[in-house]
């Protein structure tokens, strides 16, 4: 049946899905944006060598990323740039971005003229807003998988909660009683476990099997 659940615990996020890249030219300088999903720092910290070893004759290879749904972890590097002037900038755009595991490296090629620290700044952050702006993200909910047991006559009743909360089900298993699992969202699963056993006259059984995100 329910548990106690506390969903301001837990929030939504937007989740990185596929990366890109971007490339801006200021003042002869170049800058080119690399954007990456990760899930732990030893990802991001490979990813960010990798980078480095790909443009190892760039004159920087700045860098920053956010990892967790809370942006729990965070980390920025300037590669030799003046303090404040690339790689902050870099994670001030990411944790704008809401977007969370995701690792961002920008290359610059120097062209010979300085841009100065209002130049830099805006040279970083725009080159990964456009980078950001080509990624495919989608947006994770928390919640709760559950299996429901029930006989055949409550059946109907229960398909019909269901879809009217908009809560798909994963999978049915049909034998003497029929089983069902979904994911609800973690906001609506107590309530959602009340309605089914009121509606169903207490024939169905619900059983939580654990809590996750879920692309919604």
């Amino acid at each position: 049946m329910a548990k106690d659940t506390n969903s301001q615990e837990y929030e939504d996020y937007v989740q990185l899905v596929s990366g890109a890249e971007a490339e801006l030219v200021e003042k002869k300088s170049r800058f080119i944006a690399t954007v990456r999903p990760v899930a732990s720092e030893e990802e991001a910290a490979a990813f960010i060598e990798e980078m480095k070893k790909k443009y190892y004759d760039a004159r920087h290879n700045c860098s920053a990323y956010v990892i967790g749904s809370r942006a729990q972890i965070t980390k920025s590097s300037d590669d030799g740039e003046p303090g404040g002037t690339a790689g902050r900038p870099m994670l001030e755009v990411l944790l704008g971005s809401e977007i969370r595991n995701i690792a961002a490296v920008v290359t610059r090629y120097f062209g010979g003229t300085l841009l100065g620290t209002g130049g830099l700044v805006r040279a970083y952050s725009g080159v990964l807003k456009e980078a950001l702006a080509k990624c495919e993200t989608a947006r994770q909910h928390f919640g709760v998988r559950a299996r429901i047991r029930t006989d055949y006559n409550a059946v109907g009743k229960i398909q019909h909660i269901l879809a009217g909360k908009d809560i798909r089900i994963e999978d049915s298993v049909y034998a003497a009683d029929v089983e069902m699992t979904v994911i609800a969202p973690i906001g609506e699963y107590d309530r959602l476990c009340k309605e089914i056993v009121e509606a169903t006259s207490a024939r169905a059984e619900i059983e939580e099997i654990e809590r996750l995100y879920y692309f919604g």
